[in-house]
């Protein structure tokens, strides 16, 4: 399993960020997702309803940073993702892509004819 972690908001709710496996199979590296929800464990029930069933957040060791909340806030669906560094670390000094909904990581590309 991948690192992660969450981090509570003055509100009460939650931001949950995951570094997971690719589920798209000519992928090989790991995706980050963000999720906002109510709690940790909504939080956890939002992605294994769409299917990412064995998604468990075990310890802090890769809460969200600040530019990753404000991201998931500003998300009507609360629920991002985008390529996670080979290295694990997220820092300032890599060149990172833009977020994407869920929907963009969970689209089966259509079988050829």
């Amino acid at each position: 399993m991948g690192a992660g972690g969450f981090c509570k908001l003055p509100t009460g709710s939650v931001v949950v960020a995951l570094n997971l496996p690719s589920p798209a199979a000519e992928s090989v590296g790991s995706v980050r997702v963000l999720v906002h929800a109510r709690n940790r464990a909504r939080a956890l029930t939002r992605l294994r309803n769409l299917g990412m069933r064995a998604v468990y957040l075990r310890g802090n060791a890769a809460p969200p940073t600040p530019d990753e909340i404000t991201a998931v806030l500003h998300h009507p669906d609360g629920l991002i993702w985008r390529t996670a560094p080979d290295n694990g670390v997220v820092g300032p000094e890599l060149v990172q892509e833009l977020w994407h909904p869920i929907r963009a990581l969970l689209r089966r590309p259509a079988a050829p004819a």
